[in-house]
C-alpha cells in the first residue's frame, strides 16, 4: 500500500467540538476519496462495549461508501464475548448481518513476527523477560484486502495508556499469547505509570510490531475522541484518519485534554454507574476501578452501581480464575503467578486482577444486579444492595462530578469508559507506585 503510506487524510479536533453525524460522514468520505477506489475492504470496529465511540456510525458510512466492495466486518473483540445480532443491529444499523465475522482469540490466528525479549525487557525496565508475538486474526492476512479500516475511540486505557491505534489490531484481533503478555507487561510496569500516557512500554512493543511486521498491511486508522459534557451528554470532540502514528498522537493529545479529569485533591467517596447494556462483567465493569484508582484517597470508598453485572470474566476460563484468586492486590497476584500454572498461562487474567484491586488503599463496594453477596465478597469486594444504594445515589438525579447530599459529599461518574480521573499529585509522581516484582 505504498501509494498512501504515512499520510494524514483527515484531522479535525478541538476540546469544544460537538461533531454531528454529518460531520463524521463528511470527514470519513473526504478521507476515503483521497485514498481512492478499493476492490475489497475489511472494517475492524470495536464491539458493543465501545458503543459510544461512534464507530458504529462510521462503519455504516464506510459500508454506504464502498457498497459491495466492503466484504467483511470483524469486530475487535479481544477477549470479550461475541456480539449478539441485536447488539450488531443496534450499533451498526443498516450494515448487513452477513458481513460480520466473529473473532476468537484462541483460534484462527497468524503470527506475523516476534518482538525480541531483549526489547521487551528493556522497555519494561527489566520487570518482564519474554518475547512478544504479533498475532492477528487470519482474515487480515489471508482475506486479500486492499484496504483495512481500523475504527475506534482514543481514550485513556489501563493496559496501553491510550486505547486504540495498533492496539485495535494486535489486541482487538490478537491471540491469547499476545494478549496475555501485553496485559501483564502493562500491569507489571505499573498501571499508574501508563494510564493517560501515549508513550509507554506496551505501546512501544505494539509500535515495534507495526513497524517491522505490519508495514505492508493496508491499514488506515479512523479514530474518534469522545467526552462527557457537563450536562452528562456525550460529545464527539475529534476525528482523525491516517495510516501511521501521527493520527493516533493527535487523537491522544486531544483525549488527554477532554477525557482526563485532574483533581486538586484525592476523592474520599466516589459513586460510579455502569450501564447494564454495556457492563455485564467485572472484566469490563472494573473500569470503575482502573479509571478512578489514581483519584481515590487512602481510606476512601468507591461504590459501583452495576445493575447488569452477571459474571466476572467475559471468557469462562478467565471467569474461573477471577473466582479462584480474587482481586487481592499486586503482591499476592504476582506470588500466585509464580506458583500456579493456570494463572501463569493466562497472564491477562493476572493483569486484570492487579488492575482491579485497590491495593488496600480504599474500599470497593459492588452493588450488582445478578450476582450474589457471597460471590462478590469471595473475590475480595464489599457488597451492598443495588435497590437501596440506587435510591440513595440515584444516577438520574446526580450530576457528573461533585454532588452535595444532605449528609455527605460524593463524586459521581456516569460512564467510566470515557474518562480518567486522578489527583494531580498522584499523576505527577514519577514512579507512581510501580509494582515491586521482587515481592512476587
Amino acid at each position: 500500500m505504498g501509494d498512501i503510506r504515512a499520510v494524514l487524510f483527515h484531522s479535525y479536533g478541538h476540546e469544544k467540538n460537538d461533531l454531528t453525524g454529518q460531520d463524521l460522514k463528511q470527514g470519513l468520505c473526504s478521507a476515503l476519496d483521497k485514498i481512492g477506489p478499493k476492490k475489497k475492504v475489511l472494517v475492524i470496529p470495536p464491539d458493543f462495549t465501545r458503543y459510544h465511540s461512534r464507530a458504529g456510525e462510521l462503519t455504516s458510512i464506510a459500508w454506504e461508501y464502498y457498497g459491495n466492495s466492503l466484504t467483511d466486518v470483524l469486530p475487535a473483540l479481544g477477549t470479550h464475548v461475541p456480539m449478539t445480532q441485536a447488539e450488531i443491529k443496534e450499533m451498526f444499523g443498516p450494515v448487513p448481518l452477513e458481513l460480520f465475522r466473529e473473532h476468537n482469540w484462541r483460534t484462527g490466528l497468524v503470527t506475523l513476527g516476534e518482538v525480541l525479549a531483549e526489547f521487551v525487557r528493556q522497555v519494561s525496565e527489566g520487570r518482564v523477560d519474554y518475547s512478544w508475538p504479533a498475532q492477528v486474526n487470519r482474515v487480515l492476512v489471508e482475506g486479500g484486502f486492499d484496504l483495512i479500516l481500523s475504527i475506534g475511540q482514543v481514550v485513556p486505557h489501563e493496559v496501553s495508556g491510550m486505547a486504540n491505534y495498533n492496539k485495535n489490531i494486535f489486541v482487538g484481533t490478537g491471540g491469547a499469547d499476545g494478549i496475555n503478555k501485553s496485559h501483564f507487561l502493562g500491569a507489571a510496569y505499573g498501571m499508574e505509570r501508563i494510564m493517560g500516557r501515549a508513550d509507554n512500554p506496551v505501546r512501544q512493543v505494539l509500535n515495534y510490531a507495526s513497524d517491522r511486521f505490519a508495514k505492508d498491511m493496508p491499514i488506515v486508522y479512523v479514530l474518534t475522541v469522545v467526552s462527557i459534557a457537563e450536562d452528562g451528554t456525550l460529545k464527539t470532540r475529534g476525528l482523525f484518519i491516517g495510516d501511521d502514528i501521527e493520527c493516533f498522537n493527535l487523537a491522544a493529545e486531544l483525549s488527554l485534554k477532554v477525557n482526563f479529569q485532574m483533581l486538586d485533591k484525592p476523592l474520599k467517596k466516589v459513586v460510579v454507574y455502569l450501564d447494564p447494556a454495556e457492563y455485564k462483567s467485572t472484566w469490563l465493569g472494573n473500569k470503575s476501578i482502573y479509571r478512578t484508582r489514581m483519584a481515590m484517597a487512602d481510606g476512601g470508598e468507591l461504590i459501583v452501581l452495576a445493575p447488569g453485572l452477571s459474571q466476572f470474566g467475559e471468557d469462562p476460563q478467565i471467569d474461573r480464575l477471577i473466582r479462584k484468586y480474587g482481586y487481592v492486590g499486586t503482591t499476592r497476584i504476582l506470588e500466585s503467578v509464580k506458583n500456579n500454572d493456570d494463572l501463569r498461562q493466562n497472564l491477562s487474567a493476572a493483569a486484570h486482577l492487579i488492575h482491579g484491586s485497590s491495593e488496600n488503599r480504599f474500599t470497593i463496594t459492588y452493588c450488582p444486579g445478578k450476582v450474589t453477596r457471597q460471590e462478590v465478597e469471595s473475590v475480595n469486594f464489599r457488597y451492598d444492595d443495588l435497590t437501596q444504594m440506587t435510591e440513595r445515589y440515584d444516577p438520574k438525579k446526580l450530576q457528573n462530578g461533585f454532588n452535595t447530599l444532605p449528609d455527605e459529599e460524593i463524586y459521581f461518574i456516569s460512564n467510566p469508559a470515557v474518562g480518567l480521573w486522578s489527583s494531580r499529585e498522584r499523576f505527577l509522581e514519577k514512579n507512581n507506585r510501580a509494582p515491586n516484582m521482587s515481592e512476587g
